[in-house]
């Protein structure tokens, strides 16, 4: 089959309009403060992809390359249609947060500037200012002996326009830092928030004494994320730069985002020491600085505007009176989070730590929460004699600090910590326990497609397996002697691993539905498609007839619909929960389900070490089969990516009943777990689990 560029769709394009998906549940019939989460999480997004992909983009422009990607779109065209699309989108933003703001004021919910408030709350902002702000915030002279200061990135200032009250001619520019440990909000009563900004506006004078307010305006920049630029999202624009291409401007200004209608000399100010291209200049009608929502958000005085909380079931056989081990001995288990608890993870690690019969616990942490229950167990388990291995990822971006802590921690506790592999990032979530039984080895083995921390398993779907197969044990043993020793080519042989693996598997099991024609089927679920191989043998099974349905939360750069994808689906699902697990079914291999912490994109599948597990054990199919087939047709959370590149929202049809995959997982999980606490009966559950997730 010849492959043409107009065959992909373009990555960060496809990106963009994942994010637009995001900002859409602003559209949906959803509780107020659930749609400001959006707004939210819709913003922290656009500053990652400002600070990583468009730095990026720029760094390759500034070096020359002209083909960065499978669609082969230049830098520069990239650039052009990414800032076309965010200046019209921003006109969508900024309608969502004053239509949702307003209908906040309907529930006595108030987001205020100073201006606004009435005589006594403007009074508790001033004392407020002279107490707190003022002893903390960073006034800045800029003039022949201040140079411009250095701005951090993201970081969120006021500049002024001043001039000498004893000289009027004699203007003046300067700036007044906000630092990070002032909160984005003064909660000034229990249901009016003021912007800061707003409270030191007025106060400008009192800052710099001596001089007159011409004019002020917020304003926030975005720089190249300079060391985490070659982690996560940016480590193929790396590797492109990397073969020969030094050049690179660390912590270049890359956007500024600021006040609508400020004063045309502050903006020359600003963008004679900033040099900004002109598109890559934002000017906002509302306030800036979105990200910082959550403090609003999160006050518990106004909970019935978020969605009624879920709290996550602990099912059998992992109840409070189970060993872990013994359940894990009779059959494989699998958990689907956030639905099913992330308990039994932590009692996993938790209980081998205090087991006399453990003697070893090998795991990879890539993404830990701060106070991790998990890693403390680890060192408890290393400070009584235990043998602890643990790779710990000091290249999660955004999270290197962090791992750093706990990986010296580990360290002084007695565990063996492996800081990575050279060239290469650890992905791959997998722990295993090791036990002594009647003088063998028993081996225990736990794989996820997601991070072992407990905070965003509340949040993400993903799955985890536990075993103790034989041949699981095998291949995760020889998985941690590749990350702890010299191991050339090493492979697996009933997992699958990445560089050397994963890729070839799901090539090869594409073929082989391929030659199944008509009869052939693909299901696979992930976070992103970008890998041009498997997309060109994804479109050769299409035109053999196979059919093949993709859930596809973020990028996909497949474009479906057309002679040569005809037989292609490609949906996306945004709702209360980040999707983030992978599972894939492919109908004549054996077996013919996997879960896997890797999408399909080159990085994970070349430049990572992930795995892919085979799902065996017919519980557990049907519930990878149940989560599968409810996503397919889903007609409440779904989007539909049709031949243009274009996402649609699927909706009901008149008289169909709607489906919202989310909400059906929580109410199917609790049924089974109302049923065991009313008849405290496990087979009564099980069999009901049984009937629940049967293999449609």
């Amino acid at each position: 089959m010849q492959i043409n560029p107009s065959m992909f769709l373009n990555r960060e394009l496809s990106w963009l309009k994942f994010n637009s998906r995001v900002l859409d549940q602003c559209s949906k019939d959803l509780p107020l403060l659930e749609k400001l989460k959006f707004i939210a999480i819709y913003c922290t997004n656009l500053d990652e992809f400002y600070m990583i992909r468009v730095a990026g983009l720029k760094q390759l422009f500034s070096v020359g390359i002209n083909t960065s990607s499978s669609d082969e779109m230049t830098p520069l065209k990239q650039l052009k249609e990414i800032r076309k699309y965010l200046h019209q989108e921003q006109k969508l933003l900024e309608e969502y947060f004053i239509k949702i703001t307003k209908e906040l004021e309907k529930e006595n919910l108030f987001i205020k500037p100073y201006e606004k408030l009435d005589k006594n709350l403007k009074a508790k902002c001033d004392e407020y200012f002279f107490s707190y702000i003022f002893s903390v915030i960073v006034p800045i002279a800029v003039d022949a002996t201040h140079p411009f200061p250095h701005l951090n990135n993201l970081s969120f200032s006021l500049v002024v326009k001043i001039c000498d009250k004893s000289n009027p001619e004699l203007i003046k520019f300067g700036m007044i830092r906000i630092p990070r440990v002032l909160p984005r909000f003064y909660e000034v009563s229990s249901n009016i928030y003021v912007p800061i900004e707003s409270i030191v506006t007025p106060h400008i004078e009192d800052i710099f004494p001596g001089y007159k307010l011409l004019s002020s305006a917020a304003f926030r920049v975005t720089r190249n994320a300079d060391i985490v630029i070659e982690e996560e999202e940016a480590d193929d624009f790396m590797m492109i730069l990397e073969q020969g291409l030094k050049l690179r401007r660390k912590g270049a200004f890359v956007r500024l985002q600021i006040q609508k209608n400020a004063d045309e000399q502050i903006m020359e100010f600003l963008n004679t020491h900033m040099k900004i291209f002109n598109k890559d200049i934002y000017e906002y009608s509302i306030l800036l600085n979105l990200p910082a929502l959550w403090q609003i958000i999160e006050n518990k005085t106004f909970t019935h505007l978020l969605n009624p909380l879920y709290t996550p079931k602990v099912l059998p056989p992992f109840d409070e009176n189970t060993s872990i081990f013994n359940a894990i001995d009779k059959e494989d288990i699998m958990i689907l989070q956030p639905f099913e608890s992330f308990d039994p993870v932590y009692k996993f690690i938790k209980e081998a730590s205090k087991d006399p019969e453990v003697i070893s616990i090998r795991m990879t942490l890539y993404r830990v929460e701060k106070n991790s229950n998990i890693v403390q167990a680890l060192i408890d388990a290393a400070s009584d004699g235990k043998q602890v291995t643990v790779m710990v990822e000091l290249k999660a971006r955004f999270d290197e600090e962090n791992n750093l802590h706990w990986a010296k921690a580990l360290e002084d506790a007695g565990a063996h910590v492996i800081y990575g592999i050279t060239g290469f990032k650890v992905h791959a979530k997998v722990s295993q326990v090791i036990r002594k039984h009647n003088d063998k080895l028993k081996f225990y083995v736990h794989l996820s497609t997601g991070n072992y921390n407990a905070s965003s398993a509340k949040i993400y779907t993903d799955v985890s397996y536990f075993t103790s197969k034989e041949e699981f044990a095998k291949d995760t043993t020889s998985f941690f002697h590749i990350l702890s020793g010299f191991n050339k080519n090493r492979t697996l042989k009933t997992l699958a691993m990445s560089p050397n693996q994963i890729k070839e598997k799901i090539l090869e099991m594409i073929r082989v539905e391929s030659l199944k024609e008509q009869e052939g089927v693909i299901i696979a679920k992930m976070n992103s498609l970008v890998d041009p191989d498997i997309i060109k043998a994804l479109y050769e099974a299409s035109i053999k007839g196979v059919k093949i349905d993709l859930i596809v939360r973020g990028i996909c750069c497949l474009r479906p619909g057309e002679s040569y994808s005809k037989n292609i689906r490609v949906k996306s699902i945004i709702g209360k929960y980040l999707e983030h697990a992978r599972i894939f079914y492919f109908k004549h291999s054996e077996p013919n389900y996997f879960i896997s912490s890797a999408d399909w994109m080159p990085r994970n599948l070349e430049r990572r070490l992930e795995l892919m597990s085979p799902i065996f054990d017919e519980r557990s199919k049907a519930k990878l089969s149940k989560i599968l087939h409810l996503q397919l047709d889903d007609n409440t959370l779904s989007y539909e990516l049709n031949n243009h590149g274009e996402y649609y929202k699927i909706t009901p049809k008149k008289n169909e009943k709607r489906i919202n995959s989310h909400t059906i997982l929580e109410e199917y999980v609790s049924k089974i777990y109302k049923t065991l606490k009313k008849d405290t009966d496990q087979s009564k559950a099980k069999s009901l689990a049984i009937k629940l997730f049967k293999n449609d």
